[in-house]
């Protein structure tokens, strides 16, 4: 091989593994993929958040577009708290979630109200959830930002 054909190979195999590093570093740790099984938007009696189980609590922090957790497990008869977060910004509740980039509305039966609830400087709470089984909440204006909240 010529001096010339080596050089373009360096560049192309040096362009090749940037891009490679790149994309391994845009690559969002926990993420959930669009192949998921969840496919239920009502009320259920498992968990269908990832894998495993999720913790315990009653309160869930936001972050500027997402909720600091994905899931949450409530005792049954439990009140939700939402809080912001810092530099959280406003974020509008609702049942249902987002799934492969389209909001889907649900409200599931037995579910405590929540409509259009706004989360800007102050908490809210959510319920008494009073029924058992799983709830999806989403953020109407970020998409992606799902919570799965279990009463148990």
């Amino acid at each position: 091989m010529d001096q010339k054909t080596v050089r373009v190979l360096v560049v192309f195999l040096a362009i090749f593994t940037l891009g490679s590093v790149l994309l391994v570093a845009c690559t969002r740790p926990g993420a959930t993929s669009a192949s998921s099984s969840n496919t239920s938007s009502s009320a259920s009696s498992s968990p269908t958040a990832g894998s495993g189980s999720c913790p315990g609590g009653d309160t869930v922090q936001t972050t500027v577009d997402n909720f600091a957790q994905s899931c949450i497990t409530l005792s049954k008869g439990g009140t939700l708290k939402v809080v912001p977060g810092p530099g959280s910004t406003l974020h509008i509740l609702d049942y249902g979630q987002w799934k492969n980039g389209s909001a889907e509305p649900a409200t599931p039966s037995g579910a405590p109200p929540l409509k259009d609830v706004q989360v800007t400087s102050s908490s809210v709470s959510i319920g008494p959830f009073t029924t058992a089984g799983t709830y999806h909440i989403y953020c109407t204006i970020h998409p992606g930002m799902n919570l799965t909240v279990i009463v148990k």
